[in-house]
């Protein structure tokens, strides 16, 4: 979602993944601690909104990792 998005806020994230704050606050906190994941916190609409966004070794780890997983599971064949 971050890679498409570029940015999203947090309660976005948190609904399309179908998570609790907590636990996705959790996963945020151990991806910013490994570089791959930026807070931004801004206030809009007197309210305070979190804006998660990759990182460029964010981007460039996850987009490896699905380079793996294509890998791993072979070409498609749409004719097959």
């Amino acid at each position: 979602m971050l890679d498409t998005a570029g940015e999203a806020e947090f309660g976005l994230v948190q609904e399309q993944l179908g998570l609790s704050a907590s636990v996705l606050s959790k996963h945020v906190t151990v991806l910013m601690g490994a570089g791959y994941v930026e807070q931004r916190k801004a206030v809009r609409d007197a309210r305070q909104r979190v804006g998660l966004r990759l990182t460029p070794a964010g981007r460039d780890a996850y987009r490896g990792h699905l380079a793996a997983l294509r890998a791993i599971v072979g070409p498609s064949d749409p004719a097959a």
